[in-house]
């Protein structure tokens, strides 16, 4: 998730801007997130969990 679209409780204003003390620290935390699959949307992770599914089917009807 990033926070482009994210609007502060505190201030009121977009999270990206910083503008307050809240808005900076959850923008620290959203980019501290943001690891192997943290910029991956859920319907990537989902299509990305259907393929492994797919190739471990695969690989054991060969293996059998």
């Amino acid at each position: 998730m990033t926070c482009d679209r994210l609007v502060c409780a505190h201030c009121a204003a977009p999270v990206s801007e910083g503008r307050c003390p809240v808005c900076r620290a959850s923008r620290e935390r959203l980019q501290h997130q943001e690891g192997v699959f943290g910029g991956l949307t859920p319907t990537a992770l989902i299509v990305l969990l259907v393929a492994l599914v797919a190739v471990a089917v695969l690989a054991r009807g060969f293996a059998g």
